[in-house]
């Protein structure tokens, strides 16, 4: 078990519409004063979706490669790039994601129904996600949606070899409609699972929606990690809406803190993840 709590703030995702989620950060000076303050309370890492002038879910090149550089100036985060984006995007743009330079960016690790539509990850592009991250030394999170994702991640570790950095680290996405359930038994299962992979490999939870206080839980129980924000979640308990990021962060914070597990820094946090020091 480590001794420490990695803590990441995913803000905004492809999912919720500002008009119906009022505090959700879209425009990158939203964005910037999330992250700072985010950061301050003991977030390590930010999984960073943007948006376009009319705050709709985009993958523009020069929109990321700004946000990338603004992230780095003002805070010193990990700066964790979404190669998903919306369910719509094209292949090709979301491995374009990676010309913008972030010190790391997810990689799904399957297909699978996304609510109402399909999250397609054929695995041709999951193995050119990968090997693009192997030759640019930009460190893989690998998304978990389904316990099959780990077979999957198995097959690729070994046909492929190790990420950049060296370290496997993957986040178990639990509570969407179409992947495993935000259940304690569920993560037990998944941690179980973990075993097939190299030594030292670990693990991120993130509950979507009324899932998010049982897997933060179930998480530092099983020595893990902690993904929270308004991209999974918008409803802080029954009948309150979110009123920032910062909110689910500092909750975040105190169970870690609670579990005798506190916050990494940012300097902590790269060096469990194999990711280089700022300004690389």
């Amino acid at each position: 078990m480590t001794t420490g709590t990695l803590i990441t703030v995913a803000p905004t995702g492809a999912e919720s519409a500002k008009a119906e989620v009022p505090a959700l950060p879209v425009t990158l000076d939203e964005l910037l004063l999330t992250a700072k303050e985010c950061e301050a309370l003991g977030a390590a890492v930010i999984h960073v979706h943007i948006r376009d002038d009319e705050a709709k879910p985009t993958l523009d090149q020069g929109r990321l490669r700004e946000t990338v550089a603004a992230l780095r100036e003002s805070t010193d985060l990990i700066v964790q790039l979404s190669s998903g984006g919306a369910v719509t995007d094209p292949e090709a743009d979301r491995l374009a994601v990676l010309d913008a330079g972030p010190d790391m960016a997810s990689c799904t690790m399957g297909t699978l129904n996304f609510g109402d539509d399909v999250f397609l990850n054929r695995w041709e592009f999951i193995v050119d996600l990968h090997t693009r991250m192997q030759e640019r030394g930009i460190v893989p999170e690998y998304e978990i949606f389904d316990l099959g994702h780990l077979a999957a991640l198995q097959r690729l570790l070994g046909k492929y070899g190790l990420p950049a950095g060296g370290h496997v680290h993957v986040d178990f996405v639990m509570g969407v409609p179409g992947g495993m359930p935000g259940t304690t038994s569920t993560l037990v299962a998944a941690h179980q699972a973990l075993r097939d992979l190299p030594e030292g490999t670990t693990f991120s939870a993130t509950g979507i929606g009324r899932s998010t206080i049982p897997v933060m839980l179930a998480s530092l129980s099983a020595g893990g990690h902690l993904r929270v924000g308004m991209e999974d979640t918008v409803t802080y308990a029954k009948g309150r809406p979110v009123e920032s990021n910062m909110q689910l962060v500092a909750r975040a914070v105190g169970f870690a803190q609670l579990a005798q597990r506190p916050p990494l820094t940012t300097a902590e946090a790269r060096g469990l993840l194999g990711v280089p020091a700022a300004g690389r």
